[in-house]
Parts: structure tokens; C-alpha cells; sequence
């Protein structure tokens, strides 16, 4: 198979001067991609990009702060200002305020909120309209293992990064007719944010170019695929999905019934993957009948 290239596309990367979003930046014009590389250290993004016009691509640094309307805004006016157009955004951007749940304060909930799920929102709503109107885009967000699963210390973080997983399963509908792709990866990987988490000796096998590779996938024009979800993380890639499990038609409909059936309630097989509220709703009226 032919090298999958990004000649003539625009590819809008925030966080990207440091960890997974500079290699994500590296990556799309390694293969011909103009990257914008935003970036709140202004002297990593302005590093990235000239590393990427050393190497004879196209890039430019925004250090505005995305958490905002104004910054996410200017973030796609400055791309299609210097290069005509947007076609990829990858939301990277995201900061950790670790903090047991008793312990955590409504600013520092809100801090990680800002940064994750509304400049991802953001960053996105300020290009969606650019997508529309050239019938074609390139969505991908980062979510995270602990908002799938849960960590401990990590409410703020966790609750961010599910909705992340919403907001990219509503936009993948939402975009499908005017061919804008939208997924997701949960990354595991040895960056500034989780050096703390993993020993030393994890750096190579856990490096942000090992999950770059699908991040240029989900990027690409040639994937058909929309509104998943990915684990990825040293050369690993793995789907992950919402199912719901068989469940089970209460008779009496008491709380002693749902006691003496609990069992079957949790039963995992056989599993269904509703593609949208209106398929698990008519799943779930079907099973009543």
C-alpha cells in the first residue's frame, strides 16, 4: 500500500509544544501536512514550528489560550487566514490538578473542566462550520483511561474526559452527512503530565510516537471510520466501546424483584453497541415486548 500523505491539508493541533501533541505536529508534516501548533508556551509551539520549517514544511505557533471563546476562535481565523483552509483539529490540549475527591475545590474542578472538555468543545465549534462548508473534516479528540475506567484522585480529569467521549460520539452524527470524521484516543503515554505515574525506564516503550500512528490514521481521508473510540499507547491499539448487556423484563416491578434479579441485570452476554440514542431506545422498547 502506498505512504498515506497529508499534501494540501491544513491540520490544527493544540497542546502541541510539548509530549503527544509536538509529536502529533511532527508527524502530520513529516507527511505534508500544514500544521498550526498551538501551544500556551509560546516558546515550545514557536520551537515545534520552526523545527517543522527547518525540515522544509509548513507550520506556524498560536500561544492563545483555548479554554476561551476568543483563543479558540482565533486559533482557526489564524489557520484559515495563513492557509486557506482547516481539514484536521486534534484537541490535545490538557493539564492534570490531581486531588482526592474530599480534598478537591470547585477551581480546581473547573481548571481541568476548562482545558479538556470546553476547549475541546471550543476549538471544535469554531472549525465544525469551515468543515461543513467544504463537505469534508477531520475531528480527533483525547480522551483518557481515566475517564473511561476511573482513577482515583482523578474526578476532575475523569469527569472531562468522559464528556470528551461524548461530545465526540453527538459530533460524529452530527458531522457524518457532510463527511467530518470524529473519534477519539485514550492515550497511555510517557509525557511531562505522566512521568509521575510510570518508572523511568518506561519512556521508550511508552513514547508519544508510538501513538502519533493513530492519530495520522484517524486523520486521514482514506478512514471510513466515525465516532469510536481508541486505547493506544507503545504500539498497542485497541477499540473500546459502550455496550449494554441482555438485561432483564421485571414482572412486579418492586424493588425485591430487581433484588432477586440483580444477577441477570449484570449479565454482560449477549451485549449490544447502540450507535446512537435512538438505536438503544428502540433496542430497549423492543426488549419490553
Amino acid at each position: 500500500m502506498g505512504e498515506l500523505r497529508f499534501d494540501g491539508r491544513v491540520a490544527v493541533i493544540t497542546g502541541a509544544g510539548h509530549g503527544l501533541g509536538r509529536s502529533h505536529a511532527l508527524g502530520f508534516a513529516d507527511r505534508g501536512a500544514k500544521v498550526v501548533v498551538n501551544d500556551l508556551d509560546a516558546q515550545a509551539a514557536a520551537a515545534v514550528a520552526a523545527r517543522i520549517r527547518t525540515h522544509g514544511g509548513s507550520a506556524l505557533a498560536h500561544t492563545a489560550d483555548i479554554s476561551t471563546e476568543e483563543g479558540a476562535q482565533s486559533l482557526i481565523e489564524k489557520a484559515t487566514d495563513t492557509f486557506g483552509r482547516v481539514d484536521v483539529v486534534v484537541n490535545n490540549a490538557g493539564i492534570l490538578r490531581d486531588r482526592s475527591f474530599k480534598n478537591i475545590s470547585p477551581g480546581e474542578w473547573d481548571e481541568v473542566l476548562a482545558v479538556h472538555l470546553r476547549g475541546s468543545f471550543l476549538v471544535s465549534r469554531a472549525a465544525f462550520g469551515h468543515l461543513r462548508e467544504y463537505g469534508y473534516g477531520r475531528i480527533v479528540n483525547t480522551t483518557s483511561p481515566s475517564g473511561l475506567f476511573g482513577n482515583f484522585g482523578q474526578s476532575n480529569y475523569a469527569a472531562a474526559k468522559m464528556g470528551v467521549v461524548g461530545l465526540t460520539k453527538t459530533l460524529a452524527i452530527e458531522g457524518a452527512k457532510y463527511d467530518i470524521n470524529v473519534n477519539a484516543i485514550a492515550p497511555i503515554a510517557y509525557t511531562r503530565m505522566t512521568e509521575d505515574l510510570f518508572p523511568a525506564d518506561a519512556a521508550a516503550v511508552l513514547s508519544p510516537e508510538r501513538v502519533t500512528p493513530l492519530v495520522l490514521w484517524l486523520a486521514h481521508e482514506d478512514c471510513p471510520t466515525t465516532g469510536e473510540v481508541y486505547s493506544v499507547g507503545g504500539g498497542r491499539i485497541a477499540r473500546v466501546f459502550v455496550a449494554e448487556g441482555p438485561g432483564v423484563v421485571l414482572e412486579r416491578g418492586t424493588v425485591e424483584e430487581v433484588q432477586d434479579n440483580w444477577p441477570d441485570i449484570n449479565a454482560e452476554r449477549p451485549y449490544v453497541i447502540p450507535r446512537n440514542l435512538a438505536e438503544q431506545t428502540d433496542l430497549h422498547i423492543r426488549g419490553l415486548l
